[in-house]
């Protein structure tokens, strides 16, 4: 391992700012941990279903809190969409050529997830299982790719949107929610905020990528502001305080993004930018900077799985509880309705972890072009974490 660390960090171009990795790395880990603390899929009568614990235990919303890190995702998106962009322009590389580049490494996966899940579902309904609980398994896996249809659009419009102030999109997600919630304006008129909220960050990294700003003087100022008017829109407006959406509420904050959610973003933003100039000399050490790395090189691999991988635990899991008599095993098929459920929950996340692993295992070749860093030499190591 500590030769491997070594050389993937000799094989990194030395203008490389490694702490854009690392932030990439940790929101990619924020949501796949969010996503499995936040579903629970339940044995209903022999019929999986989905419940959320937020639903349930409203002392859980801070999780989403904490995990909700899709922001950091656009921020150092367009941060490094932008910073390619004037690097193919330079180099004298079409439009055509640069996004067929970009986008490869988001749908080269993302097809291999969808054929193998229409597989599956088609083996599941011919074998006769309920239909609540193959609709529920497939939506668990599809839900989450609109992120990725939002990330290619942005990625596509980067030439367009990459001299954008973030104010302008955040002054579109104000309008909307004041003639949305103030005027009882309509509800459609909300999901302009799909492309204006997820602006916001991204135009935020294209100007981090185009002015090079004060990291810690800007992320100070986002990370107060936000805060503050998140703080404000919750208390004082009425937004709900998850994050993320909850079963049965009136507003979800994310689907579509609201105001709050855009604030919230912009508070993580800061911290994100805060982060950097102390993740800089952290990752100048091989084994930290290979961690980061390798996660990279399989970071929508680990994306597009990870609900399988808990889904795959949970249906093995309730096998086994049959086969044994132990039943429904908690925090994995048991009803999300107090703090038991939630330490035992916590302690599923390594099987899950595990899962996902082989997941990633089988699957990261469709991600990477085939490359295996561990047997590779270093000019073909150094195009592998190029493209990470």
């Amino acid at each position: 391992m500590r030769d491997l660390a070594r050389r993937i960090d000799a094989a990194t171009p030395p203008g490389r700012d490694r702490a854009l990795d690392a932030l990439r790395a940790l929101a990619i880990l924020g949501v796949v941990l969010g996503h499995w603390l936040v579903t629970a899929l339940t044995n209903d009568s022999g019929t999986l279903r989905a419940v959320s614990p937020l639903s349930r235990l409203p002392e859980f919303t801070p999780v989403s809190w904490v995990f909700q890190t899709l922001a950091v995702f656009f921020l150092v998106g367009g941060r490094v969409a932008a910073a390619s962009r004037t690097t193919a322009l330079a180099r004298g590389t079409s439009y055509r050529d640069w996004l067929t580049a970009r986008l490869g490494r988001l749908f080269r996966p993302l097809a291999v997830v969808l054929v193998v899940w229409a597989a599956a579902v088609l083996a599941m309904t011919l074998s006769g299982v309920p239909w609540q609980t193959v609709h529920t398994l497939g939506r668990l896996v599809l839900s989450p790719l609109w992120f990725l249809l939002v990330f290619a659009a942005l990625t596509a419009a980067t030439p367009l949107v990459a001299k954008v102030h973030p104010l302008w999109p955040l002054a579109v997600v104000l309008h909307v929610d004041v003639i949305r919630f103030g005027l009882d304006g309509p509800e459609w008129l909300g999901w302009t905020n799909v492309a204006a909220g997820w602006l916001v960050p991204y135009c935020l990294g294209a100007l981090w990528a185009r002015h090079g700003i004060r990291e810690r003087a800007v992320g100070w100022a986002l990370l107060g502001t936000g805060t503050v008017a998140t703080v404000l829109l919750v208390l004082l407006a009425g937004y709900p305080a998850s994050m993320v959406g909850v079963p049965g509420a009136a507003v979800s904050n994310l689907n579509p993004p609201t105001l709050a959610a855009v604030t919230f973003g912009l508070a993580q933003c800061g911290a994100a930018l805060l982060l950097v100039g102390p993740l800089r000399p952290t990752l100048r050490r091989p084994a930290a900077w290979a961690a980061v790395a390798l996660l990279n090189l399989s970071a929508m691999t680990v994306f597009l799985w990870h609900q399988t991988a808990m889904m795959a635990v949970t249906m093995l899991g309730l096998l086994v509880g049959g086969v044994t008599g132990h039943g429904p095993l908690t925090g994995l098929h048991t009803l999300p309705d107090g703090h038991h459920w939630i330490l035992a929950r916590l302690a599923w996340l390594p099987v899950f972890a595990l899962a996902l692993l082989a997941c990633v295992a089988v699957f990261r070749t469709h991600e990477t072009g085939g490359d295996r860093p561990s047997r590779v030499r270093r000019p073909a190591a150094r195009r592998q974490v190029r493209r990470a």
